[in-house]
């Protein structure tokens, strides 16, 4: 596992990292958001979808547990387990059966960590108290080829 920080200033350069960091997965990358609401997660699932074209589509999971995005290379399953009490729930909606099949991003994913797959990205966002618009984006690559260094 390897470590990286981003600071993000602004919705703007949140949603430009999640931009650049989409360019580089591929259909069965999993990306796991964790942080306190209102800390960035829906802005960088927002410009996740952008690079896709797929910006204009979002809509929040939280009563539906999963959404799918799609456009003609690559489905994207966009999950809140929030939800969920465990990963025995994620398991009993087939939630694994999603990673192979096109690009995760989950939100709350530490609550299902242990149904994870070996090789995934977390990103735990932090609100800077000083500074309003201000987030600190700590990201931890379990096993994932992409050079994070790059985009940090």
């Amino acid at each position: 596992m390897s470590k990286y920080k981003f600071i993000s200033n602004s919705e703007i350069e949140t949603k430009n990292f999640a931009k650049k960091l989409a360019s580089k997965l591929t259909k069965g990358d999993v990306i796991v958001l964790t942080g306190e609401l209102g800390a960035g997660k829906t802005k960088f699932t927002e410009g996740f979808l952008s690079y896709f074209g797929l910006e204009n589509e979002i809509s929040s999971p939280t009563f539906t547990i999963v959404n799918e995005y799609k456009n003609e290379n690559v489905t994207i399953y966009h999950f809140d387990v929030y939800r969920l009490e465990n990963s025995d729930e994620f398991y009993a909606i087939g939630g694994e059966e999603y990673f192979e099949n096109g690009i995760c991003i989950i939100e709350w994913g530490e609550i299902i960590e242990d149904a994870l797959p070996e090789k995934y990205i977390k990103i735990t966002f932090e609100k800077n108290i000083e500074k309003e618009n201000t987030r600190i984006l700590n990201i931890e690559n379990f096993g994932n080829s992409i050079n994070m260094e790059e985009l940090v």
